[in-house]
């Protein structure tokens, strides 16, 4: 009997050194249980411009970030390595060794964090509990990612006060915060408020620009927006809800949802 591999696996198998495999390094979150950090717990990031990545601050706590790396990694065009935190799937930009930091306050309670490599091959998940000690619990998120790199959208939310939380300004006095501004691709860019005010919020997402794939070229125009809003995370009354928005053309400012708090 003649064995015939998938085009796809002879592919990924050409990619990488004979004998290696891809292996998934989760430094940080790590299963069990353990005690939150209130110092060093950062949610907004400093931006510098470019920015080519989301990476934590020197200082942040190990309590509240992702930290490993992808070894032996096997790149797949147009596939990013995916990050799931507790149920919510997002692309993860990884760096040329494969090395991912992407903060992160958990709520208080039972947590879940996987990472999956680009090919889709290797998978390594923790399940924790997460004692908070100072941290502000988020009682309202939104985030935003999409499907191609070198593609620049923008999260914008309005509040029932009429504060508006986007790149232009970061943080308003009724607590929401737009923890970084995403230029390169996959995001994500989260707003989060740990005492959302109640009434009618309105969450736009800006086509701010398409970018240029490896041979310089102009990019393919069409991405995908992915929102995903979680109310009460962490509690018995936690809601989650995600929806794919298509985005056409750069220069787009598109209102995606409306939704009320509570």
């Amino acid at each position: 009997m003649t064995l015939r591999l998938h085009p796809v696996a002879l592919l990924l198998a050409s990619l990488l050194p004979v004998g290696a495999l891809a292996e998934i390094q989760l430094d940080t979150p790590r299963a069990g249980w353990r005690q939150g950090s209130g110092d060093g717990a950062h949610f907004i990031q400093e931006v510098n411009y470019p920015a080519s990545s989301v990476s934590s601050a020197p200082d942040q706590a190990d309590t509240a970030r992702i930290l490993g790396q992808i070894k032996n990694m096997a790149k797949v065009e147009g596939a990013p390595a995916r990050l799931i935190v507790n149920g919510v799937s997002m692309p993860l930009k990884v760096q040329e060794d494969g090395r991912f930091d992407r903060p992160f306050v958990f709520p208080s309670g039972s947590n879940n964090v996987e990472v999956r490599s680009p090919d889709g091959q290797q998978t390594r998940r923790v399940q924790f509990y997460n004692q908070g000690r100072g941290e502000t619990p988020a009682k309202l998120r939104v985030l935003l990612s999409w499907d191609s790199d070198n593609t620049d959208l923008d999260l914008h939310l309005v509040t029932p006060d009429g504060g508006h939380v986007w790149y232009g300004e970061r943080s308003l006095a009724n607590g929401a915060a737009l923890d970084v501004d995403v230029t390169t691709g996959y995001g994500p860019e989260m707003i989060a408020s740990p005492t959302p005010l109640k009434g009618q919020y309105l969450v736009y997402v800006n086509y701010f620009g398409g970018g240029y794939n490896s041979e310089g070229n102009a990019a393919v125009d069409l991405t995908t927006a992915q929102i995903t809003l979680i109310s009460e995370e962490g509690t018995p009354n936690e809601k989650q809800e995600s929806f794919l928005v298509p985005m056409r053309a750069p220069g787009e400012l598109t209102l995606v949802k409306r939704f009320s708090y509570p």
